[in-house]
């Protein structure tokens, strides 16, 4: 498996906004076997798509907690 849980923030290897995995599984037969379904926000919208964890990355910069 990927190494990704349900809540990991995530980025696409080449860019593009950080993300939340929602769900991880097998979206075969039309989508990856290995996935994650990512949700993420611009603009105030909510977008979200699965995508191959091959493609995925954890940020390099530190996620800041708020307390």
């Amino acid at each position: 498996m990927s190494g990704f849980q349900k809540g990991d923030v995530v980025q696409l290897k080449s860019g593009g906004p950080k993300m939340t995995i929602q769900d991880l599984g097998d979206y075969g037969p039309t989508g990856p076997e290995d996935g994650a379904s990512c949700v993420w926000f611009e603009k105030d919208k909510r977008q979200d798509c699965v995508f191959d964890v091959d493609v995925l990355k954890k940020p390099s910069t530190p996620i800041p907690v708020i307390v």
